[in-house]
């Protein structure tokens, strides 16, 4: 049976029911306010600026929009925001707004921590800090100058390729006094630097041959700015303490891993007792997991896989997003006694969605907790999922795969179906959860008459270090095996799966599975979709294909071997750069006949 909806492109049709719903929220740092985005509604992505004063429950729309990003100050009195590269500074107590004179158009706009001013950086690769008086001044770069658009280009606070791939979307950050400014400088590489208002610099030394990948960059309350770099490979890397006087460095914490290093997200962060707290694996005395540690002393119970650090509450009680137990499940914890002194333990608070942490304030999705308590519900106008599907979730195989099989609605036991075999958007992205969100395409496909299996093989997050890694440098080979060995292992309480009839899809990387598993095992994959598929590894940025590969001049027979281009065109697979999903349909159907 084929379900009938509205608008055929379901994935663009799945954000849109999100619209509607508070998003980019930021709590200020004494809690009395919450800020946030929110879109009109139904299929409107253009969204106004709202706050939320905790203590009275009232929202107030501040700017119409449409906002795409903004900054606050440390206690979110101030906001700032650019429409159009005019820059707009907001008082988030009385709601009034300001259209503020800067001398060029500006894009990532961020207030100092007390309000006064707002730096931001230009298309021309500059940065500059509009004052309360009314100036407008060039902190960094050279205002005219087109050579940053060249590859090689010169770029003041804005985030470098390599910074984009690590989760890193801010080029610079104010001192906690906001006398200050630590900037990225790129060109060709990257450098950090701190800027005095005043015209005065130092720049900030580490060995930024050996370690050339900038990670992260924290610059809180708590000290000096903490800095998070790599080797080029990502076997090792060091947690930096930076001395905003002379720039030196100092080393807090190494991070090496035999494969690759993979920083927990939200850390490095001071913690409020001045110890600083980093992200790490433990592997020794039968655990194996992504914990916090801060000064060599463990923070989090070691059965808790973390997978990134919201904030930390009063009372010494960390805040983060977390897995227990089964990997299709991410929760909010909250974790306390790990920093005063006593056994770390874990209590689940929710089921994770997007949260941030001010004051004794923690937002979850739409609930405003204080004291544990909910407070506050942010207005929502998202409407609901088009689908509420139940898929089936199993572990296979010897090594205990995650696997799912998501039957059609009007399924009678006994009849067999073709399989689509999902891949999803490739290596490091989880399929098999409990999400109805990632589910809605998939459903739409279970909907038009296929048993849709989608297996996490090793190299997926979510389950244990060791698992996540032990695709390295064999990746292609890996996973092909795990998701076949999952499907044939799943036949045993599933009958109705019909092997003889299995596609296979997926988008990016996962499109590249998907067209691996055409050409390669095209005995039991006889057709497949990909959509923007990877075809050749050397096409990807450095940090993500060496993190899997390695260096392409050291092993081009790897590269080599995960190519897909000497195999294509190729009759059986269908390459594709849209999602539209009645032209995937037939083209699957013709194929399984």
């Amino acid at each position: 049976m084929l379900v009938s909806v509205d608008f055929p492109d379901l994935a663009r049709r799945t954000g849109g029911f999100r619209h509607g719903a508070p998003h980019d929220v930021m709590v200020g740092g004494d809690g009395a306010r919450v800020v946030f985005l929110r879109s009109a509604g139904r299929f409107e992505a253009a969204a106004s600026l709202w706050v939320l004063s905790v203590t009275a429950g009232v929202e107030q729309q501040v700017a119409p929009g449409p906002v795409e990003r903004y900054g606050v100050d440390r206690d979110a009195t101030v906001a700032a925001y650019a429409i159009d590269g005019r820059l707009f500074r907001a008082d988030l107590r009385t709601g009034d707004v300001t259209a503020m004179h800067t001398e060029a158009p500006a894009i990532d706009p961020h207030p100092d921590p007390a309000g006064a001013s707002i730096g931001y950086t230009t298309p021309d690769g500059c940065l500059r800090i509009a004052g309360p008086d009314g100036s407008d001044e060039l902190l960094a770069g050279e205002p005219g100058d087109s050579s940053w658009r060249d590859p090689g280009g010169v770029r003041w606070g804005v985030t470098d390729p390599a910074g984009l791939e690590f989760g890193r979307r801010r080029g610079w950050w104010w001192s906690p006094d906001g006398a200050q400014v630590l900037a990225s400088r790129t060109a060709g590489s990257i450098s950090l630097h701190l800027l005095d208002l005043d015209g005065g610099w130092v720049d900030v030394h580490w060995d930024r041959e050996t370690y050339p990948y900038l990670v992260d960059v924290h610059w809180g309350d708590g000290g000096n700015p903490l800095i998070t770099v790599l080797r080029r490979l990502q076997q090792h890397g060091l947690v930096l303490s930076v001395d905003p006087r002379t720039g030196e460095t100092q080393v807090h914490a190494e991070l090496a891993d035999a494969r690759w290093v993979e920083p927990v997200a939200g850390t490095p962060r001071h913690l409020p007792d001045g110890r600083v707290l980093v992200g790490g694996e433990l592997a020794h005395d039968g655990f194996d997991a992504r914990c916090l540690f801060a000064d060599g002393s463990l923070l989090t119970p070691p059965g808790l896989y973390v997978r990134r650090v919201i904030g930390v509450l009063p009372g010494a009680e960390l805040v983060v997003e977390a897995t227990e137990g089964d990997p299709a499940t991410s929760d909010i914890f909250r974790v306390r006694g790990s920093l005063g002194g006593g056994g770390a333990s874990a209590e689940r608070v929710a089921v994770a969605r997007p949260a941030a942490v001010g004051g004794d304030v923690l937002v979850i999705g739409e609930e405003v907790r204080r004291d544990n308590r909910v407070v506050h519900r942010l207005r929502s106008s998202a409407e609901p999922l088009p689908y509420s599907p139940r898929p089936i979730l199993e572990r296979v195989t010897d090594r205990r795969l995650p696997a799912s099989v998501l039957y059609p609605p009007d399924h009678v036991g006994g009849t067999r179906l073709p399989v689509l075999l999902t891949f999803g958007d490739g290596p490091g992205h989880q399929q098999v959860t409990q999400d109805p969100a990632g589910w809605q395409e998939r459903a739409w496909w279970a909907g038009s008459g296929f048993a849709v299996v989608s297996v996490d093989p090793r190299g997926t997050p979510g389950l244990a270090p060791s698992f996540e890694k032990a695709v390295h440098r064999r990746l292609a080979d890996v996973t092909l095996a795990d998701v076949l060995d999952a499907l044939r292992d799943l036949t045993g309480k599933h009958p109705d799966l019909d092997i003889g009839r299995v596609a296979a899809h997926g988008a990016g990387l996962g499109g590249w599975l998907a067209g691996l598993a055409v050409v390669r095992r095209g005995d039991e994959v006889r057709c497949g979709v990909a959509r923007d598929p990877v075809t050749d590894w050397h096409d990807l940025p450095a940090p993500l294909a060496e993190r899997y590969l390695g260096r392409a001049t050291d092993a081009p027979e790897m590269y080599a071997h995960h190519a897909l281009t000497a195999e294509l065109p190729h009759p059986a697979l269908l390459i594709t750069d849209s999602s539209d999903l009645e032209a995937e349909l037939t083209f699957v159907r013709e194929q399984l006949r």
